[in-house]
């Protein structure tokens, strides 16, 4: 079931997408060579508790930090570590989700390390903008299936491919609710879209194959050809007129 967020409930996860977006401004901040991850969880983890919220991914699952921290051909669910240093040239997907008062926020930005060549640049650039032509599709009347296809149209037109075993998802009271919402699929199939439904829509590229594996950690999804992956997310209200970003200031 599809759950409408009340207004009480949306001002709830408006505070929690402030926080989350917070902190992904620091993140652009400190991102350069020579970082380590475990610094960017720290820093993560001081905007979120200072802020009277408490991390969404810390202990979900299992899940041992506050942020999933994915270098290269990591794709999603890298664990901070201070062995994980990034380098001049890396690509570094950093993921964050923030639970205010019993409502999430969720958003991943990818970022470049240093110098990054234009192969490179252009796979961001494109992952960015296919993140923002599935929101433009999150409007009162589309199908689900209209925010998937125009995803995939505009990944595979650019010569990429989306990742297809993991998908954006409802948000709210949980991090995942439903719906499901594939990067791939066929327009006009899928629940009518209506307001007050507020999703996570995050659109995963890869420069190769969109097939994956999990490596030995339980966690870490690389991409199974060890190609270079992007990732874009926010957290989103479908309104009766523009759809709202949660987590952008």
């Amino acid at each position: 079931m599809i759950i409408l967020k009340s207004s009480y409930e949306l001002d709830l996860m408006r505070q929690a997408g402030r926080i989350v977006a917070q902190v992904h401004e620091r993140f652009r901040e400190m991102v350069r060579p020579g970082i380590t991850t475990a610094e960017l969880e720290e820093a993560a983890l001081q905007i979120i508790e200072r802020e009277g919220a408490i991390p969404s991914f810390k202990g979900y699952r299992g899940f041992p930090a506050a942020i999933c921290a994915s270098i290269n051909e990591e794709i999603v669910h890298g664990i901070p570590s201070p062995e994980r240093m990034v380098e001049e040239g890396d690509i570094i997907s950093l993921d964050v989700g923030a639970i205010y008062k019993g409502y999430h926020g969720d958003a991943a930005i990818t970022l470049p390390v240093g110098e990054i060549d234009e192969e490179v640049q252009h796979l961001l650039e494109v992952t960015q903008r296919t993140l923002e032509m599935g929101i433009a599709q999150s409007r009162v009347g589309n199908r689900i299936g209209d925010i998937s296809a125009a995803i995939q149209r505009y990944v595979e037109g650019n010569g990429f491919n989306v990742v297809r075993e993991y998908t954006g998802h409802g948000i709210g009271r949980k991090m995942h609710e439903e719906p499901q919402i594939p990067n791939f699929g066929t327009p006009d199939r899928g629940a009518r879209l209506q307001p007050g439904m507020t999703f996570a829509l995050e659109p995963m590229l890869t420069v190769g194959d969109w097939r994956t594996e999990t490596l030995s950690d339980g966690w870490t999804v690389v991409t199974a050809d060890g190609s270079l992956s992007a990732h874009f997310e926010h957290t989103l209200l479908v309104t009766d007129g523009e759809p709202e970003i949660l987590t952008k200031l």
